[in-house]
């Protein structure tokens, strides 16, 4: 009985130690597979928004890069030509503030010459009365005139008559002196204008310089380095298509105003009609007195080897020299064009056109009627990687001619 007790007792202890008490929780066991695989899908959709976004980041960022050479070119110059503008506008002002402070500096000495003289007169007649009023006024003078009152009514009339002259003499001194003064206060009001001016003008011209720093820097990087060297090429080739497709709608609008089918020739032949325009092949006038420093057709960059079409020529001229239409016509366009800048396109009828880029100044409108020789604007830099320069070229139905076939041969 003894030893079956013990046992008992011992297999109770072991159970009342194995068994959970009411306050003790089991211990945790594995999650369910749904929640891990719900976890895994919730990692792995973040980590496709994340390389999403840095994909959309890099695509974006490409655009930019891509559109950024002639675009950043295309803005810098447009950036460039609004502080010449204005720097010029400033300029004028500036000159007609310095034109009115002269002619309000002559008026200024006009005026004290004036006042001098008027105080001379005045310090004289003060003499006079002083020494009239030292021998006693003047009711001595008319006494001594005796008892005839025609010779006291002529002295009244004489002190009368000079009363006037005095009372003159003092109003046209004071109008003098309040005109000095206000042609004084105009003259100071009109040098801090010019300050001012001077100032903004300043600030405009360091505007420029910065922009101008900031265009040769772009340039310096598509001149040395292959890489902006190749992507500005594309970008220039792009932007003689779309100049190629503008000016072939264009060419289309003209066609239907006028309601003139299009040429049965095919596309691509080479002759041209000898009439009009076409009758001046080889002896057009040049659009501006130049060298020419890029041809027509196929040009190989010597560093790179890249290649390129050029559909019109490049005339080496000074800044600011005027451009000349090569022939008479109607001026078809005139605005920004990305890639050519200040552009104008002349219709001289029977589908032949003349494009002139770079432009500075433009001096013709939309519709204008022009003559052969007169001035249609002035050359610039707008547009150009190379400096001032005249783009020019010559189209008929669209298709892009060599210039120096047309213009007169030079001696």
């Amino acid at each position: 009985m003894r030893r079956g007790g013990l046992t008992a007792l011992a297999l109770a202890c072991a159970l009342a130690v194995a068994a959970p008490g009411p306050a003790q929780k089991a211990p945790p066991g594995p999650p369910p597979r749904k929640d891990v695989e719900l976890g895994d899908k919730q990692r792995d959709l973040q980590q496709t928004h994340k390389r999403l976004n840095e994909e959309r980041a890099k695509a974006a960022d490409a655009r930019r890069r891509e559109a950024g050479l002639l675009s950043e070119v295309d803005t810098i110059d447009k950036r460039l030509v609004d502080k010449r503008k204005q720097v010029v506008v400033l300029d004028g002002r500036i000159k007609q503030t310095q034109t009115d402070i002269a002619a309000l500096q002559n008026e200024i000495g006009r005026l004290l010459n004036q006042q001098k003289t008027q105080q001379g007169a005045l310090e004289r007649r003060l003499v006079t009365m002083y020494k009239l009023e030292r021998q006693g006024g003047a009711l001595p003078l008319l006494l001594d005139r005796g008892d005839d009152p025609a010779d006291r009514a002529v002295a009244l009339r004489h002190l009368a008559t000079l009363a006037t002259v005095d009372a003159r003499l003092i109003r046209e001194y004071r109008v003098s002196s309040e005109s000095l003064a206000d042609r004084k206060s105009q003259r100071e009001v009109l040098q801090k204008d010019l300050g001012v001016l001077r100032s903004e003008a300043d600030a405009q011209r360091a505007d420029a310089d910065r922009e101008a720093a900031r265009r040769r820097k772009l340039l310096a990087l598509v001149k040395d380095e292959r890489t902006y060297h190749e992507r500005m090429v594309g970008e220039l080739s792009e932007a003689a298509r779309r100049l190629e497709a503008f000016v072939r709608e264009l060419q289309e609008k003209q066609r239907r105003l006028a309601k003139v089918p299009p040429p049965a020739r095919p596309r691509g032949q080479e002759g041209t009609p000898a009439t009009g325009f076409g009758a001046f092949r080889g002896r057009l006038l040049w659009p501006a007195e130049g060298k020419v420093v890029g041809d027509f057709g196929i040009q190989v960059n010597p560093r790179f080897g890249t290649k390129t079409f050029r559909n019109g020529i490049d005339i080496g001229v000074p800044e600011g020299t005027s451009i000349a239409a090569v022939y008479g016509g109607r001026v078809l366009y005139t605005g920004w064009f990305r890639g050519y800048g200040n552009l104008i396109i002349v219709d001289h009828g029977g589908e032949y056109y003349t494009l002139y880029a770079h432009v500075a100044e433009i001096k013709v409108k939309e519709g204008d009627e022009v003559k052969q020789g007169q001035s249609i604007g002035t050359v610039g830099d707008t547009g150009s990687l190379q400096g001032p320069r005249l783009y020019f070229e010559v189209r008929y139905e669209g298709r892009p001619l060599d210039p120096s076939l047309w213009l007169q041969p030079r001696g």
